[in-house]
């Protein structure tokens, strides 16, 4: 159980803190909620608490954590295959599992194939929210702007 105040990733929305636990209608049953404040655009997402483990909230990593995987952005190997459908499922599934690290990947992988090729719309997005998703967690870890973060991901895949 997490409690109100706690830093938490949502491995779809990114990283927020825990504003209030709710108890909620929803479909006629009454479950538990996490509200979920986002700090990027002031979202609120509602998790149910009773299987946020199995959707994959988890902690924010700690600090010196985060810090490796922006460290590690220039050495992580990309192997996006020709298929842009496979590459969509792959990146999807790879943002899914939770792992920053693999959130960076997906982040790499694409900003490199827009700088070749350019992105389809549905990849644009994506880019977009796995950037969302790596950066608010760092953030949010660090205690730093998302400014300062976003500058720091650019240098390491410049």
């Amino acid at each position: 159980m997490f409690q109100v105040g706690d830093k938490i990733v949502h491995p779809m929305h990114g990283a927020g803190i825990v504003d209030s636990i709710v108890q909620k209608k929803v479909n006629g049953v009454v479950r538990e909620y996490y509200i979920l404040k986002l700090p990027v655009g002031g979202m609120l997402v509602m998790i149910p608490t009773e299987n946020s483990g199995e959707i994959g909230v988890r902690p924010v990593c700690e600090r010196d954590e985060a810090d490796k995987v922006i460290a590690a952005m220039p050495d992580i190997e990309v192997d996006m295959t020709q298929n842009w459908n496979r590459r969509y499922r792959e990146n999807m599934l790879r943002l899914k599992s939770g792992d920053l690290l693999e959130v960076a990947r997906v982040v790499k992988g694409l900003m490199l194939r827009d700088g070749d090729r350019g992105l389809s719309t549905g990849e644009r997005k994506m880019l977009h929210s796995a950037k969302q998703i790596l950066i608010s967690e760092i953030v949010l870890s660090q205690n730093t702007s998302y400014e300062d973060v976003e500058a720091r991901i650019n240098c390491a895949l410049a």
